[in-house]
């Protein structure tokens, strides 16, 4: 296994399944109030520089519940804005912590840290990637479905950090993905995948859906992309997560949102709040995932 987590290829696909093992395990013992302190005298420092709910809480309170410290820091708040380097940064930090979270805009700042740190490094969020979202994700569906090889995910929206990391997610670990986005919107660059999944990018969200498992959305504006705002929603518009849509997948498909959703744009409160809708164990399942990262790679 490799020292960090950048992109879900610094896993393998039995290193993932077995982190799906320890994740139902640590779930098990979360919900039953087992003490279970493996993290003891450990410090994960987070380095900031984007807005955080699910992420910033759920690495918190896993490293408290595995008998850590969480130390948080925003960009602004380091030497990294008055000049430092990342290298001296990342060594500085090596003497200091035993692992390192960082959600930042930049995917290059993440390799680059990682690149001159002796300690693991972990993706939070870049604007290319977002890792520990899609591995929980893939794991909320194995505990739902029971299995994840060949089962068809329908991303619907637009095609950014999340669908990218989709791509790889799906082929590595044998799921059909089809994307359905305006081909403005579609994932750019394409990562490089690895597997036997099938993956597809489409513009047709009805036959996307089509015997679809999942349903699954997120924002339409990513944050520091503001400015796209007006355009994105009249190119989006065709792609809304609506009852109509899922009328139109498999009668027991289920829906999946990353959160946080902008309510009646990409997602209508009908289905967010339906009989289809998983999006709250999706964003439960954050937690018990990470802490099973955190403890296998601190």
């Amino acid at each position: 296994m490799n020292k960090d987590l950048l992109t879900i290829s610094d896993f393998n696909r039995e290193e993932i399944l077995d982190l799906f093992e320890m994740s139902v395990d640590l779930k098990e013992k979360h919900q039953k109030g087992i003490e279970h302190l493996p993290l003891k005298g450990k410090t994960l420092g987070m380095i900031f520089n984007k807005h955080s709910t699910r992420t910033r809480i759920s690495f918190e309170v896993g490293m408290f519940e595995l008998g850590g410290h969480a130390l948080f820091m925003t960009g602004d708040q380091l030497q990294l804005k008055r000049g430092e380097t990342l290298r001296d940064s990342a060594q500085v930090l090596s003497r200091y912590l035993n692992g390192i979270l960082i959600r930042t805009y930049d995917h290059d700042e993440v390799i680059a840290l990682a690149e001159h740190a002796t300690i693991p490094v972990i993706n939070g969020l870049t604007d290319l990637n977002h890792p520990v979202q899609i591995l929980s994700d893939i794991f909320t569906i194995k505990e739902k479905l029971g299995g994840i090889e060949g089962v068809k995910v329908a991303y619907v929206g637009d095609g950014n950090n999340v669908a990218y990391s989709w791509m790889m997610g799906a082929s590595l670990m044998g799921m059909h993905l089809v994307i359905a986005c305006p081909k403005s919107c579609q994932p750019n660059p394409s990562p490089k995948l690895s597997g036997n999944g099938n993956v597809e990018i489409i513009e047709d969200p009805f036959e996307a859906v089509k015997n679809a498992d999942i349903i699954y959305t997120d924002v339409w504006i990513s944050m520091g992309k503001e400015e796209d705002t007006e355009n994105k929603k009249k190119l989006l518009l065709p792609y809304q997560i609506n009852q109509k849509l899922v009328d139109a997948a498999k009668k027991d498909s289920m829906v999946m949102h990353c959160l946080p959703a902008h309510r009646e744009l990409e997602i209508t409160s009908e289905v967010l709040d339906g009989k289809h809708s998983i999006v709250f164990d999706q964003a439960e399942n954050r937690l018990h995932v990470q802490k099973a990262i955190l403890e296998t790679l601190l």
